[in-house]
């Protein structure tokens, strides 16, 4: 298991919600979100993942040819 990451669980799904309403996934595999970031909730978006931004490597991306 990924800390903050998704539950794994056999599809198909269905999740009542706190407020009653049903939700149902019928994937064969289905991920719930444990950290509450997701915009799918309760679906994983992978919205746990963190994002690492770099800085592109001097000469990357300059349109040279492949091979070179």
């Amino acid at each position: 298991m990924i800390p903050a990451g998704p539950i794994l669980v056999p599809g198909p799904v269905e999740v009542v919600m706190d407020d009653g309403t049903v939700v149902r996934s019928d994937r064969f595999m289905v991920a719930l979100c444990a950290c509450r970031r997701s915009r799918r909730y309760p679906f994983c978006d992978t919205s746990h993942r963190r994002r690492v931004r770099t800085r592109p490597t001097e000469g990357a991306g300059d349109g040279g040819s492949v091979g070179e």
